[in-house]
């Protein structure tokens, strides 16, 4: 018997979307069947191109086919992408944006803004669109690692006559920081309410255009910047960035438990765990320990939040940080991966995220 459009679905109504826990056909991911004889092709629209489990899926529909319809039918499955948003607000603000994360880590020097850069380019090289926010306003590092220190945004005019501050654009991602605005070795000295208006002004007045992930380097703690991101956006869910030592820890828990507080409840999409363990180049195969070793897995169990990844001590994060050439880019680097496997770890997280939870409004925090 002839193959039919109706064939195809009926079988790719057995496949699940592994995260999702529902079938293909359901979740509408399904698209563009078509039948010629025993040629059969059809698209899979995936929920970011960062998807981690693509290779499951297409091979999960191709032996659906074989197995329901005609074990001799030559499958073709094309696959895409189209990103998905939990954003509920109907106002203006960066309208173009599809999920908006928060990485924190309630203490300094964990590496937070390193792991930002490398899980922003990441995203980009997956093609997703991608934009990123240093909202660190007295310690700016997103120009040094991106090797963008001399760079400086231009105004646009846009619709009725307003002035836009065009993003910095490199490596495939967009990015604003105070950085660009001051001198290199000038200091910020402001208070809470003047660095929250120039966050402020990086959301409303920056040409951000359409993007699919908009990342928001946090300062360390739980400050006015904090408070004033939760206001003035509607967060996807938020990122700890964590080293395994008990001090670094205890700091990552009050972030976390920040967002949790009932009167913000933002999501918690996971933990990163940095500087997890040392490996030596000369002996790959041995793992050093150096601030203790689970710590990062223990908060994200403890918590009951997914431990995104571990990321290791190696010189050259260090060094491609500092040349502003993020270790990511570096193809035939160990630690590059790592960042990969994060970056999809952290779409996947958001995708089940705004399939199975309400949608994100702006905070409204009474005092």
């Amino acid at each position: 018997m002839a193959i039919t459009k109706e064939d195809i679905l009926k079988a790719l109504s057995y496949v699940e979307e592994p995260d999702l826990g529902k079938d293909l056909v359901t979740l509408n991911m399904i698209e563009n069947v078509e039948v010629n004889g025993k040629d059969v092709s059809f698209t899979v629209i995936l929920t970011t191109p960062a998807c981690p489990l693509k290779d499951l899926i297409r091979n999960a529909c191709v032996n659906a086919v074989h197995a329901m319809v005609d074990k001799e039918a030559n499958v073709t499955v094309n696959m895409t992408s189209r990103v998905t948003s939990g954003r509920g607000d109907t106002s203006e603000v960066l309208r173009g944006v599809k999920n908006i994360i928060a990485i924190a880590s309630g203490k300094g020097g964990v590496g937070k803004s390193t792991v930002t850069s490398n899980l922003a380019i990441a995203l980009a090289q997956s093609g997703a669109k991608v934009g990123l926010i240093d909202a660190d306003i007295s310690g700016p590092s997103i120009p040094t690692m991106f090797g963008v220190e001399q760079e400086r945004p231009h105004m646009v005019q846009g619709d009725h006559g307003k002035n836009y501050i065009m993003p910095v654009e490199h490596h495939g991602v967009k990015m604003m920081s105070i950085g660009f605005l001051t001198p290199a070795d000038g200091a910020v000295v402001w208070r809470g309410p003047m660095a929250s208006s120039a966050l402020r002004q990086f959301i409303s007045d920056v040409e951000w255009g359409e993007l699919d992930y908009l990342l928001l380097d946090l300062p360390p703690g739980t400050s006015d910047i904090h408070l004033t991101m939760v206001q003035a956006l509607p967060v996807t869910g938020a990122v700890i960035v964590t080293t395994p030592q008990k001090v670094a820890l205890a700091d990552a828990v009050r972030g976390l438990q920040m967002f949790r507080q009932p009167q913000i409840n933002v999501p918690v999409l996971g933990v990163v765990e940095n500087m997890a363990y040392f490996t030596p180049a000369e002996l790959p195969e041995n793992k050093y320990y150096i601030f203790g070793e689970g710590g990062g897995k223990d908060l994200a169990a403890k918590y009951d939040v997914p431990l995104l990844g571990q990321v290791p001590i190696v010189q050259s994060i260090r060094e491609s940080g500092d040349a502003g050439t993020p270790v990511v880019l570096q193809n035939d680097s160990p630690a590059s991966g790592v960042f990969k496997e994060l970056a999809q770890a952290v779409a996947q997280q958001v995708s089940v995220r705004n399939a199975t939870l309400g949608k994100t409004k702006p905070v409204e925090i009474k005092s």
